[in-house]
């Protein structure tokens, strides 16, 4: 009988795992998942998806010698039950928090992370990296890499596994089908893997299996042929197997006396790569999750009883919401707006688009390279496609951006979300680097919304925009809660505005730091310094006309971005330089993101911490004007 003392507690590394009987392992799976449901409840983050594999998880580092044993998981959103299992249970409330867990694997944080991962579709090609080191390094541990169905939508993954069979490394990929990445999955893939976990299939081989079994060996070996060949009947064969992968499933990734077996036969096999196909639920055990239309994907805190979500307060709607509102109201009057989301339908906005056009709505999957040049395809042919993709998410997709958009001059237009810090998700999910590796494009012209009603207007111009591609930016979150427009209205391509008229100091903001920039302009004016606000609404084209004026009239030029070092700022400096308005004495002094990698936090202390707060400001005003002292005493206000 299983014993009812909590075994979770005696588990400290994998190794205090492994020295336990496998008839122990349903009970560490089932408090462990516990463990994970009231950790999230605390902290908010990806639950759905670690619930889907806390039996797959307690398999794998039963079964291999971890961290020698390398796992690779792909995303990360899987990871909280591996981080639990691997020494970090007494700081999994810490999850997502300044100075905590990080959401995703991260290599810096333990050991046992042998990857960072928080943009999909990697793990096998960071895996088979791993096993071809092991191989010329004379090793011989293992390296599995577990990758879910969505993620299987990505063209990386199969690069990937055409490079494995070709090498004939000895490597372990499980794919987790749990039929549910944040989306549900599209697409001939996901209809593939529903055909290969169908009853017909499954029976088929347990059938001939359960026959041959009883055989003597040389009619084993014929009945082992003919469900070869019946496979292939039924299927076509598997799409792995032709790539040069053993194929074993589908399994049930919730039964232990189905995993542990099958994952000791694979890891005991001498060469190859072998795909382990694991059929999985996303939210398993906890029924809100599992009546979940997302399977609880991305969770706010929550009441464990009731599964209710705490609600954040609603000041103004966020910009993903004006976003969907604005390009609704815009597509009612133009029926060449067409929408393209990458696996991201919720988060852009477009589920609500979509239900409003759903012919015009296009979910490509986990695929942004193939969104950028789909979406040039339409533009190609005189639609306005809208492509919406995060601003992290859209680098995977640059050089599409760079070749087939902007060198053909196209009019495709980029909708880039999660512009600036994102707080919880870090810096994988930072859009910190956009206007820097759009704006050194030649055709392309880059927008920055300042709040809401900016967004809105933006929505239009990029509507109205035919000349080439266009993007504009726009952070996660609430807006400012300005006034909304009506309608938007069309911006004049490359001018800015001023906000605030003053005579000493110049800030010329670019994105939502405006607010922050009004706020330092108003201490700077009790101060006795007299301080213009400008937005410059577009990093390319550059207003050259205002930033002279700026230049001109003021004795200090301070930029704000929420964005890397290489972008607007640089912009202005070498505009400024090339009108030799650095040689009379102007003080000029560009504000970003720092040159580094921010780690997760509330995103006000963030931005605080990156100096792009109204203390921040002053402080670099003062600092130009030569008052240190100041500064400091700003800095600590």
């Amino acid at each position: 009988m299983t014993s009812k003392t909590p075994l979770l507690d005696r588990i400290k590394v994998p190794a205090d795992l492994r020295q336990l009987p496998e008839s122990d392992l349903r009970q560490v799976a089932d408090e462990l998942r516990t463990e994970t449901i009231d950790a999230v409840s605390v902290t908010g983050g990806h639950l759905g998806a670690g619930l889907g594999v806390v039996e797959l998880t307690v398999a794998l580092h039963h079964v291999f010698d971890t961290p020698r044993d390398k796992i690779i998981w792909d995303v990360g959103h899987q990871a909280y039950p591996h981080k639990i299992l691997t020494g970090r249970r007494d700081r999994i409330r810490t999850l997502r928090m300044g100075g905590g867990l990080s959401g995703f694997t991260k290599r810096a944080e333990s050991d046992y992370d042998a990857f960072g991962a928080a943009h999909s579709s990697t793990s096998i090609s960071a895996a088979l990296g791993m096993a071809v080191a092991r191989d010329l390094g004379a090793e011989n541990n293992n390296v599995v890499a577990v990758i879910g169905d969505g993620s299987m939508s990505a063209g990386m993954a199969y690069e990937a596994m055409n490079n494995a069979g070709a090498l004939k490394s000895r490597l372990i990929v499980i794919l987790n089908d749990n039929d549910m990445s944040i989306a549900p999955p599209v697409g001939a893939m996901s209809a593939y893997l529903a055909r290969l976990a169908s009853g017909s299939y499954a029976s088929l081989r347990q059938t001939v299996k359960q026959i041959a079994s009883h055989l003597p060996k040389p009619l084993y070996e014929r009945a082992k042929r003919a469900e070869e060949y019946g496979r292939g009947f039924v299927t076509g064969g598997t799409l792995f197997e032709e790539m040069g992968f053993y194929y074993v499933g589908p399994i049930d990734g919730h039964n232990l006396d189905h995993l542990l077996p099958v994952l000791k036969n694979v890891r005991d096999m001498p060469s190859g790569p072998v795909l382990v196909h694991v059929v999985t639920q996303k939210g398993k055990g906890y029924a809100p999750a599992e009546a979940s239309a997302d399977k609880y994907h991305g969770v706010t805190t929550f009441d464990v009883v009731t599964g209710a979500q705490a609600k954040p307060k609603a000041n103004a709607p966020s910009y993903t919401r004006v976003f969907a509102d604005s390009l609704i109201q815009e597509a009612e009057q133009d029926d060449r707006i067409v929408a393209i989301t990458a696996a991201m339908p919720s988060g852009t906005g477009l589920d609500i688009f979509g239900k409003r056009f759903p012919a015009r709505t296009f979910d490509v999957g986990i695929a942004e390279q193939h969104a950028v040049t789909f979406a040039a395809g339409l533009a190609a042919e005189g639609y306005k496609p809208f492509c919406a993709i995060y601003s992290t998410f859209l680098q995977r997709g640059y050089d599409q951006v760079a070749h087939d958009v902007d060198l053909q001059k196209l009019p495709v237009r980029f909708a880039m979300d999660r512009a600036g810090l994102v707080g919880a998700d870090g810096p994988t999910h930072a859009g910190a680097f956009d206007i820097a590796y759009l704006g050194c494009l030649p055709n392309m012209v880059v927008m920055a919304a300042s709040d809401e009603a900016e967004l809105v207007h933006m929505v239009a111009t990029a509507v109205a925009y035919d000349e080439g591609p266009i993007a504009f930016r726009y952070p996660r979150g609430e807006g400012v809660g300005c006034e909304m427009p009506a309608r938007g209205e069309i911006l004049e391509i490359g001018k800015g505005r001023i906000v605030r008229q003053g005579s000493k100091i110049a800030i010329l903001s670019l994105g939502t730091r405006l607010a922050e920039a009004l706020h330092a302009a108003e201490d700077l004016e009790q101060r006795g310094f007299s301080t213009t606000v400008a937005d410059a609404r577009f990093a390319k084209p550059l207003d050259i006309g205002l930033v002279r004026r700026l230049a001109a009239n003021h004795e200090v030029l301070i930029t704000v971005e929420e964005g890397s070092r290489g972008g607007f700022g640089a912009y202005v400096l070498h505009q400024l330089a090339e009108d030799g308005m650095l040689d009379r004495g102007l003080k000029v002094r560009s504000m970003t993101l720092p040159d580094a990698y921010q780690d997760h936090d509330k995103p006000e202390k963030m931005y605080a911490a990156a100096g792009l707060d109204a203390r921040g400001i002053v402080a670099k005003a003062l600092l130009a004007l030569g008052d240190e002292r100041g500064a400091a005493q700003a800095l600590i206000a």
